[in-house]
């Protein structure tokens, strides 16, 4: 009996027929390059497509981090340039102020100044007006004592001016 008609038994059950073999053999061929021609392209297409972008990706990240340490380094020099503009501008308001200050000093011990010179020229003035008021009471004075000493009034202006000059003038070499 030929083996087809054989049972088969054991091992062989598992074994195909040779052409079975040859025959899937051809149809795997033709599918892997089937598959070889057409699909692998597209997947390899797809692959370097990603991996582009990914790529692309790292260098905009790149780039966008070159550009952020370029932005913190600006940023770093805007502000330290920025601490010594306020510290200028403080030295700078401090000395105004002191410039303020020295210039209202001066100008208020000049105030007092003339205000102390003007006082001295009214007091001046009010002293020599009291003298002016201390010579005519004198002269009214001693023109009345010296009516009564002689016993007779002296009666001609002329005379009593006269007498009251003399008499100032007499006062004031026994001064000096």
């Amino acid at each position: 009996m030929p083996l087809a008609e054989e049972e088969v038994s054991g091992i062989a059950l598992f074994i195909p027929e040779i052409y079975d073999i040859v025959w899937s053999l051809v149809v795997l061929i033709v599918i892997a390059v089937a598959f070889y021609v057409v699909i692998m392209p597209k997947f390899q297409a797809v692959f370097d497509e990603r991996a582009a972008r990914i790529e692309g990706g790292i260098a905009k990240a790149e780039q966008a981090q070159r550009e952020a340490e370029d932005t913190k380094r600006k940023y770093e020099e805007q502000l330290s340039q920025a601490r010594v503009e306020a510290s200028k501008i403080r030295d700078d308001a401090r000395s105004e102020a002191s410039h303020i200050i020295a210039d209202a000093r001066s100008r208020a011990e000049s105030e007092a100044e003339q205000i102390t010179a003007n006082a001295q020229r009214a007091i001046e003035s009010q002293q020599q007006q009291a003298m002016v008021s201390l010579k005519g009471e004198i002269g009214t004075l001693a023109t009345a004592l010296a009516g009564k000493i002689l016993g007779a009034k002296l009666q001609d202006n002329a005379t009593q001016s006269a007498m009251i000059d003399q008499m100032i003038a007499d006062l004031d070499d026994d001064k000096q």
